[in-house]
């Protein structure tokens, strides 16, 4: 049986942020996403973004056609097959490697074109971090350099980290490891840090030093002004489940919601 076709190409001109916005409306509103007056909102919003400043505009078709896809796919007959890893797609930015396929048989399913391969527009100028499989530490995106679809209908995208050459790319799940970036915590802002806030904190070990997610636990409060700052921060990092007390120097917060 063919492989359903992908709605990949509906949306090679849209921003990652444009299609995290499309995917939570549609998931919001379904079919009604299709309405022509929405479609024509949505392409206006992305049109006069800041973050689209240099790029082609986008037409309310473009943004019909996307949610269209995604109707499309959602309504596939669900059918009974063998579990399959999902599809790799190679590298754009270095199209002679195949590194990311794990065998023979799975690249030449990507060149045969069973799955259009995306390539995610340029989104450097907006500020983003990624998590690491590799060490569960946050790291500053340097840009996207692709996408692709799992067959689960989860999206993931293929990062450059910063200060990081291409050996170190990885493909991260955009619902759990992609975020925008952290805001370290000045002087005057200590006191909207409160107790059980998620924080990014830098934890400096003997081997490595790295930026890990944190709750806070415990605050001592010290006397401070505008500049300086001598409140102690004790947080309870997510993946192992430690302790430590840390300075404002060391904490960052998460934006605003």
């Amino acid at each position: 049986m063919d492989a359903p076709e992908d709605s990949s190409h509906y949306f090679t001109d849209f921003t990652l942020a444009e299609i995290l916005d499309m995917e939570t409306l549609f998931k919001e509103l379904g079919d009604q996403s299709l309405h022509k007056d929405f479609c024509q909102t949505v392409s206006s919003s992305f049109s006069c973004s800041v973050n689209r400043k240099g790029k082609t505009s986008i037409t309310w078709k473009q943004v019909q056609d996307w949610f269209q896809g995604s109707l499309e796919k959602q309504n596939q007959p669900k059918t009974k097959t063998m579990p399959s890893s999902p599809l790799m797609i190679v590298d754009l930015s270095n199209p002679g490697s195949a590194r990311d396929a794990e065998t023979p048989a799975e690249n030449e399913n990507v060149t045969s074109g069973r799955r259009q391969k995306g390539k995610a527009s340029d989104v450097s100028d907006l500020a983003f971090e990624a998590k690491s499989a590799r060490d569960d530490a946050w790291y500053d995106v340097a840009s996207f350099m692709t996408y692709r679809h799992l067959r689960t209908g989860e999206l993931e995208v293929r990062v450059r980290f910063s200060g990081f050459d291409n050996r170190h790319d990885e493909w991260v799940n955009v619902k759990a490891s992609v975020r925008e970036r952290s805001i370290p915590v000045e002087p005057s802002e200590c006191g909207r840090v409160k107790v059980g806030d998620l924080l990014l904190c830098f934890q400096d070990r003997e081997e490595e030093a790295l930026y890990c997610d944190a709750h806070v636990v415990n605050i001592k409060r010290g006397v401070h002004d505008d500049r300086s700052c001598n409140c102690v921060f004790f947080v309870r990092y997510e993946f192992d489940g430690t302790e430590e007390p840390l300075g404002l120097e060391s904490i960052c917060r998460r934006p605003e919601e």
